[in-house]
């Protein structure tokens, strides 16, 4: 069974940035697409970004457009979100999920989750 784990989150500063990635293993990441889910206390998990299986198409939600980058290495098995100008309502538990359809936005459809990074964005 497809394995995701995530790293990079820590605390930053309003206006900096963070680099998130997603490693799989057990499977090859190449057949999924990948979406960045991220839920803070109290909230819905709220779908952010994601990337067709090639890498060619992505999609975010407007809340982080131009201020995140979603890219894959398939290769290295390794998809990134680079996160700027992050501000303290980007506090949450960052999440990537799997899944070998289209992508979608709702957290119901995907199949493999990882066990998040938790960003904090505070002075």
């Amino acid at each position: 069974q497809l394995q995701l784990v995530e790293s990079g989150g820590g605390l930053v500063q309003p206006g900096g940035s963070l680099r998130l990635s997603c490693v799989a293993s057990a499977f090859t990441l190449d057949y999924y697409y990948i979406t960045w889910f991220r839920q803070a206390p109290g909230n819905k998990r709220e779908g952010l970004s994601c990337i067709s299986r090639a890498g060619g198409v992505t999609y975010y939600t407007d809340s982080v457009k131009g201020r995140f980058t979603l890219s894959r290495d398939n290769a290295k098995n390794t998809v990134y979100l680079q996160m700027n100008s992050l501000q303290p309502e980007d506090t949450a538990v960052y999440y990537c999920a799997a899944r070998g359809g289209m992508c979608h936005f709702n957290s119901e459809y995907y199949d493999y989750w990882g066990q998040g990074t938790q960003v904090t964005v505070s002075s």
